[in-house]
């Protein structure tokens, strides 16, 4: 034993002082070992860790087995690579297990151990679907009728080896399997262009199945498929009829297999859900449940046959993003009542998911919980800004005791709760939120000196939370909750530093370009629900229908991921020819346009004395976006090599510049909309000759002191704002920005009213405790929250070189002091490893602490003049910046 133990301290010791590399977080798609990928040549990532400074990979290894063969044995390959390196063996098989591993030979001579991690593959060909689409056949199965349960059950006489399902349906499916809920994601299988494009999941069912008699249960809600969509009280956008496809193959131990698919032997029932629609929420009645309807001994005699349908699965493909799951569980804080003698329990956090209730009664008891995100200023439910989506959840108990109930194709939008139904006292401890948003995985984290900051960051990351529900939605609350392209493409690199959204907009990407015109024109909201309605026209708006440009190349930049610009190039190309020809003479004056979205009027919330509205010409800002289009389609040709395309974009950019400045500055480069918006838009693009960009520097902060250091701007304006403040010297008025704490500004919303997401407003509460228009007031909107973006960049510092170093290749380490900030930390867990930035200031002393993550390298740049006073531990650096390979670094220096 003692041997042993020396052996273990040996190894640990030999591994610390000669920094051995080591390989961690293998992910295959970007996924740690996904079960069911549908991509033919899959992309392998992994990440380097050492305890030693300037380690680089210079090599590496990869193999693939399938069982006992190897698929891939790729060599030695002497490269610095370790993100998305591509597949290069034999052609995979659909069904399949494989094991890979990797390792790498790193710049100091050093050999790293082999990694291991797996990947399993769906059904990499259409024609190996042998299921057909069923439908309940229910006369009751309506978009407004009871959730038809589907049943089926089978033997298994042999000994189970494995067994996986692959699944999606026309609608929400939930499945059992002999009694057990089947995986742990709901709202499968998300919402996609439906008609155009559809996803299934892989299930390993392994362990639900057992040597003998078995069964299946499925519960098939509308969901997004046919629940009314939108304000216009639209249903069935994508059928009337909801539908299943479900096949389950099963391996033996003796080698065989067997497929298990629905066809017509299913049956069809009733549920107990009498209703489920995605805005009024779910009606439940334990009554009538049918209790293990999913367990082999159930008696389905009384059941019905399904009905065969013929949907298309041509263009059917496997999951390539995160499911939805459950995440924050959050207990009441209070229980109020209200003027009305309301019951009201108040979770203390503004969220999207459900509650989960347990309840004692006499059967036909019926519990009713109302969902708001608000109370009035008496204390009382705000519904108004719901619109006409009830948010309920109603049940009705069977008396058995104690009962748990929670919806399951429906979501809220909410912070309280009023509850209706129980006598006597209530017991918050039986009442608990649930959050649900796709399981994307927190990368960032950011923490200030201020408390006002701090929480700011808290609620950008709760509203993304709260809209990140397999589609990027504007509200979690209302009856719209649709994936509006512009809220999206303000927002899409601050969501990149919260969480690894690479796979989550890459799924989304894909219904962009399914759901774009055939002229190139983007629709304002994917999938386009809005078939039909006026905002279904074949035009693109500036900032909106250009998401389908931006942000494949922020999630690039982000990310380091060449191929989502890759395989939407075409996309982006068709959208930015739209513009072109939109454009006359190169410059974009036509078609409906929503410019700079709710930017300040004086009429709301009465203005600021003697202030007047900033509204922002609608064209001037298409011109300046028709200009940020064009600038990263020639970033994006050069990336993917198209030459002729670079030269022929270079000379459009600055044709639409020359036209800019023709049509909407004056010679001495005075802008026709004295905005904030509109100078901020003409410097973050590059509009003005080089030689008139310190006026327009100069007229920015004049307009920002003219309005007492608030912010006018919208949706449009905002995300640029504090940026170009910092990029031309004037980070002092951006942090004035920042801390302002009246309205409008960002702290306003917390320091008035205690927010704890952010809102679509502004002011959507007013400082009187009113609220804005009801027709258009979310407290849950992450557009404004963009500024997150330049909270890590600039605060924390934290940034990446785009063209030599995308995805956190080549690190860029530059803080920005300001505020009377003490101290500011951020970290972000990139595809290399943990990159963070700690600062704080002791006694007029600048205090920096830098990890950087192997294979990379980081430029540093120090906040002081005071050059000689740079020190690392205790080595003068005498230079304004470093450059360091990876490791930890320690730096002090006099402000």
């Amino acid at each position: 034993m003692k041997k042993h133990i020396l052996l273990l301290l040996f190894t640990c010791f030999t591994m610390i002082a000669f920094g051995q590399t080591e390989l961690r977080n293998l992910t295959v798609e970007n996924l740690s070992n996904p079960i069911g990928i549908g991509v033919k040549t899959p992309r392998f990532s992994w990440k380097l860790v050492s305890s030693k400074r300037n380690v680089k990979q210079a090599a590496y290894e990869i193999q693939v087995k399938e069982g006992k063969n190897t698929v891939w044995a790729s060599g030695k390959v002497a490269s610095e690579a370790s993100i998305f390196t591509k597949y290069a063996g034999s052609p995979l098989v659909s069904n399949a297990k494989y094991i890979w591993q990797v390792r790498v030979w790193d710049n100091q001579g050093k050999t790293s151990k082999w990694a291991t991690a797996s990947f399993g593959t769906a059904l990499l060909h259409s024609n190996e679907w042998k299921a057909t689409w069923i439908g309940s056949g229910l006369k009751s199965d309506t978009v407004n009728g009871v959730v038809p349960m589907f049943r089926k059950s089978f033997l298994a006489n042999k000994k189970i080896a494995s067994a996986k399902v692959y699944v999606t349906s026309r609608g929400l499916y939930e499945v059992q399997i002999n009694g057990k809920r089947m995986g742990d994601s709901y709202l499968s299988p998300g919402w996609t262009s439906y008609d155009k494009h559809l996803q299934y999941q892989t299930y390993d069912v392994s362990n639900l199945l057992s040597e003998g008699k078995n069964a299946i249960g499925v519960l098939l809600g509308s969901g997004w498929y046919r629940s009314r969509l939108g304000w216009e009280n639209k249903q069935n956008i994508y059928g009337k009829e909801t539908g299943l496809l479900f096949q389950m193959v099963i391996k033996y131990a003796d080698g065989t297999t067997e497929t298990v698919v629905s066809d017509t032997s299913w049956k069809a029932s009733n549920s107990h859900i009498t209703y489920s629609e995605i805005y009024n929420g779910e009606v439940q009645d334990a009554r009538l449940e049918q209790k293990n309807y999913s367990v082999a001994s159930f008696d389905d005699s009384k059941w019905s046959t399904v009905v065969s349908k013929d949907f298309p699965t041509n263009y059917i493909t496997a999951a390539i993003n995160e499911p939805i799951r459950k995440h924050e569980n959050l207990k009441p804080i209070a229980v109020l009542t209200s003027p009305k003698g309301e019951t009201i329990l108040d979770f203390g956090q503004n969220l999207a998911g459900w509650v989960k209730v347990s309840v004692q009664g006499k059967a036909g008891d019926i519990i009713k919980l109302s969902h708001v995100e608000m109370l009035d200023k008496k204390g009382t439910p705000y519904f108004e800004n719901l619109r006409s989506a009830k948010a309920q959840a109603i049940y009705t108990l069977s008396g058995n005791g104690i009962e748990t109930f929670e919806p399951h194709f429906t979501t809220f939008g909410f912070r309280y709760v009023k509850v209706e139904g129980i006598t006597g006292k209530i017991n918050p401890d039986d009442f608990t939120a649930i959050a649900l948003y796709s399981d994307i995985k927190k990368t960032g984290a950011f923490e200030t000196s201020n408390a006002y900051i701090n929480k700011l960051q808290s609620n950008i990351r709760w509203s993304q939370r709260g809209n990140f529900l397999d589609v990027p939605t504007d509200c979690p609350q209302r009856d719209e909750r649709l994936g509006w392209t512009g809220d999206a493409e303000v927002f899409s690199r601050t969501a990149a530093y919260n969480f690894n959204v690479d796979q989550f907009f890459a799924k989304w990407l894909i219904d962009v370009a399914a759901d774009q015109k055939e002229n190139g024109a983007v629709p304002f909201v994917i999938p386009n629900a809005l078939k039909g309605s006026f905002f279904d026209m074949p035009v693109g708006a500036a900032g909106w229908s250009d998401a389908s440009i931006i942000i494949p190349y922020n999630m690039y930049v982000s990310f380091g991921d060449k191929e989502v610009v890759e395989r939407q190039y075409p996309s982006m190309k068709a959208y930015l020819n739209y513009v072109r020809g939109a454009a006359k003479n190169d410059l974009w004056n036509t078609g409906f346009q929503f410019a700079d979205w709710l930017s300040y009027r004086v009429d709301d919330s009465k203005g600021m004395i003697g202030m007047k509205s900033a509204i922002t010409d609608n064209y001037l800002v298409a011109q300046c976006f028709y200009a940020y289009n064009t600038e990263i389609m020639i970033k994006a040709a050069t990336l993917l090599g198209k030459t002729d395309e670079v030269q022929e974009y270079q000379s459009l950019l600055e044709r639409v510049k020359k036209a800019f400045q023709t049509e909407y500055m004056t010679a001495s480069g005075k802008l026709i909309s004295e905005t904030q918006t509109a100078y901020i838009l003409a410097l973050q693009f590059d509009m003005l000759p080089e030689n008139l960009r310190a006026q327009a520097v100069e007229r920015l902060v004049k307009n920002i002191e003219g309005y007492e250091y608030h912010l006018t701007t919208g949706f449009l304006g905002t995300p640029f704002l504090n940026p170009v403040l910092t990029r031309f010297g004037r980070n002092d008025v951006a942090y004035k920005l920042l801390l302002q704490d009246t309205y409008p500004s960002w702290l306003y919303p917390i320091k008035a009213h205690g927010a704890t997401t952010i809102w679509e407003r502004w002011d959507s509460m007013k400082p009187d405790g009113t609220f804005q228009d009801p027709s258009m007031t979310s407290f849950n909107h992450y557009a404004y929250g963009a500024v997150g973006d330049w909270m890590y960049r600039t605060i924390a510092g934290i940034d990446t070189k785009e063209a030599e170093g995308a995805g956190y290749k080549s690190i860029i380490i530059k803080p920005e002091i300001g505020g009377n900030l003490t101290y500011a930390k951020g970290s972000l867990e990139t595809n290399y490893g943990l990159v963070s930035s700690s600062w704080r200031i002791e006694n007029n002393k600048f205090i920096l602490d830098v990890e950087v993550p192997a294979n990379t390298n980081a430029t540093i740049e120090f906040p002081t003049n005071k050059i000689e006073t740079i020190k690392e531990n205790k080595a003068v650096l005498n230079a304004k910046t470093k450059t360091v390979g990876s490791g930890k670094y320690h730096f002090e220096m006099e402000l």
